[in-house]
């Protein structure tokens, strides 16, 4: 009896393993069935932004299906002729999101952001932040001019825009600083018509920040006297007014009498009285 079962023991054990081994295999070869299936479009070299995409830049590459991009492309006839708005480097998948609009015509425009426009700002080794604005970075833009009382003041007019370019390149891929004398920016309408006028009656800088920075500076500008720490200047008080002396009346005119009309008498002297008292052979005098 222990030897039949052991028997019977041996061959479950040898059948259960077959039908395991029957299973590992069948999911394998439908792994691999679907492995040769998945087909991606990737990029045969780097390609920059705004580059019209044709055969020979992009070929097909094998995907894990479990894992294929979203928004990737497994013909490589319906990349011919989209446009890259990013720069896209060997062996990246090329997705939709990383591509114009069909129809879109090669060249900067079609880096420009739906509803945006591009600017160009000159630029010096200062203006430029020593070279550091490269494009896909994100300044601030800064305008030195005079108040409406003739102060000079300094004010952020812009925030948070977009380097497209620098002189005539757009390639992100450099983080080594160059010096240009311009850079084209992304703005929306109205802050292009800031930038314009900013320009035409003051300086402009640019102001490098933060990729990720997200917050909104609330400034008031900063004037000459903010700088040197100043007071507010004062009008000095005006003297204290002497006291006028009282007026002294002027003298009354002489009246004027009319011709042929006797004048008033003048009053006469007084005259002294004079007593004189004899006493006997004495005489005296006395004035009253």
């Amino acid at each position: 009896m222990k030897g039949t079962r052991a028997v019977i023991m041996l061959l479950l054990s040898l059948i259960a393993g077959v039908a395991a081994m029957v299973l590992a295999a069948r999911w394998l070869n439908e792994q691999g069935a679907s492995a040769a299936a998945a087909q991606v479009a990737v990029a045969t070299r780097d390609i920059e932004l705004g580059q019209p995409l044709n055969a020979s830049m992009v070929e097909l590459v094998p995907w894990p299906p479990g894992s294929v991009p979203v928004g990737s492309f497994a013909k490589i006839e319906a990349l011919d002729g989209r446009v890259l708005r990013t720069q896209i480097l060997k062996g990246e998948p090329v997705l939709e999101a990383k591509l114009a609009p069909v129809g879109t015509k090669g060249g900067l425009s079609a880096v420009i952001g739906q509803g945006r426009r591009a600017i160009t700002v000159k630029v010096n080794e200062v203006v430029g932040v020593a070279g550091f604005a490269l494009p896909g970075n994100y300044v601030d833009v800064l305008v030195n001019t005079q108040d409406e009382r003739d102060r000079p003041v300094s004010k952020i007019v812009l925030e948070r825009i977009l380097v497209l370019a620098v002189a005539q390149e757009a390639s992100r891929d450099d983080t080594k600083p160059r010096v240009v004398n311009a850079v084209t920016l992304e703005v929306m309408p109205e802050e292009a018509e800031r930038i314009d006028l900013a320009r035409s009656v003051g300086t402009l800088s640019l102001v490098l920040r933060n990729q990720v920075d997200q917050n909104q500076a609330r400034t008031d500008g900063v004037r000459k006297s903010d700088l040197l720490g100043e007071a507010s200047f004062t009008p000095p008080a005006a003297p204290a007014q002497v006291a006028a002396a009282p007026a002294v009346a002027p003298a009354a005119a002489p009246r004027r009498t009319t011709r042929g009309s006797p004048r008033p008498a003048a009053a006469a002297p007084a005259q002294n009285v004079r007593v004189e008292v004899i006493r006997g052979v004495q005489r005296s005098s006395t004035d009253l």
